[in-house]
């Protein structure tokens, strides 16, 4: 976003926009499409320039703790795919228990859409229509590849059971390589074991947290998007971008919570302490993280919230050896 056109924005975003100009004025004004398209470019580049949003100033421990961006040598990638329906021979449409010989045609994978964590620019590819009426996505199942052989830590919502089998399935099948390690980190995973959601659906999450939600598209889209229909492809094309954009306002809301995924300490060269969820060095070192068997000195990082322990342990050695369990 060029400076001039978020200046404007953030003069009328700090003040509330008791400024008089509203989001639909300013969208109109500098010529996007629609005053959505506007608020997600300029909130993408706001976090680019490490700006906090209005409600994410918190009082942790009589400081102020804002939210930035901080470099990091690791590569941190979310991404998302959308996948074709099976296609399939039944004799009812209530509880049906289909043979694998009823199956006409399997899945396949119509699109993906990946992002660099803080990157204004959302990568993607979708098949052509001539590539889905032959259920052929050799092209993109490469591309998502060649992206993902990039990345140290990927982030996906359900992409430990889904999107990276389903990925791993299309490779083995085209024949190409396995995609080099990386660390998973699985938003609907850390949504289910650390809170309760009454839905733990990308959707529902971001709604319940006032964060962008999806679209909602029907079935009929991936129906027509099966047999190549354009208009169906570019539509799921667009669902399937937006996925990956407001994936990253649910990670970044659930990364102080994120536990023993990844640690950043290990991408810095610096011998210095840094916060493993977001490689931020401003770490405040307060009391003592009890396990069963040992003490550890406990911090809270100042920039996300996230809290942790040091890797030692905080006993003399005398101490150590009195303890029995």
């Amino acid at each position: 976003m060029e400076n001039v056109i978020f200046d404007e924005c953030y003069r009328h975003y700090k003040s509330n926009f008791t400024l008089g100009k509203t989001w639909e004025y300013l969208s109109k004004e500098f010529g996007f499409a629609s005053s959505e398209i506007l608020r997600n470019r300029f909130k993408r580049a706001r976090k680019q320039r490490g700006i906090p949003s209005r409600n994410q100033s918190i009082e942790v421990e009589n400081k102020v703790q804002t939210f930035h961006s901080i470099p990091t040598q690791a590569k941190i990638l979310l991404f998302d795919i959308e996948t074709s329906p099976i296609m399939a021979m039944c004799w009812g449409i209530w509880q049906q228990d289909i043979n694998i010989d009823a199956i006409i045609q399997d899945w396949t994978i119509l699109s993906w859409s990946a992002k660099w964590l803080f990157d204004d620019k959302i990568q993607s590819d979708v098949l052509t229509s001539y590539e889905a009426s032959e259920h052929d996505d050799f092209r993109i199942v490469q591309s998502l590849s060649n992206i993902l052989n990039q990345a140290d830590i990927v982030i996906a919502h359900n992409g430990i059971q889904f999107d990276s089998k389903r990925l791993n399935t299309r490779c083995l099948y085209h024949g190409l390589p396995p995609i080099k390690h990386y660390q998973s980190v699985d938003t609907l995973i850390i949504a289910k074991n650390t809170f309760s959601f009454t839905s733990n659906k990308l959707d529902y999450i971001n709604r319940y947290l006032g964060l962008p939600e999806k679209e909602n598209i029907g079935f009929p889209v991936w129906r027509d998007a099966y047999y190549g229909n354009a208009d169906a492809l570019n539509k799921l094309h667009e669902y399937n971008i937006r996925d990956a954009a407001i994936l990253e306002d649910l990670f970044l809301k659930l990364r102080p919570y994120i536990k023993n995924c990844y640690n950043l300490n290990l991408w810095s060269e610096d011998n210095i302490s840094i916060c493993p969820n977001c490689g931020s060095n401003d770490l405040t070192w307060n009391g003592n993280y009890f396990t069963y068997t040992g003490s550890y000195k406990a911090f809270r990082c100042l920039n996300c919230g996230a809290t942790g322990r040091s890797k030692q342990l905080d006993l003399d050695k005398e101490k150590r050896k009195a303890i029995v369990r």
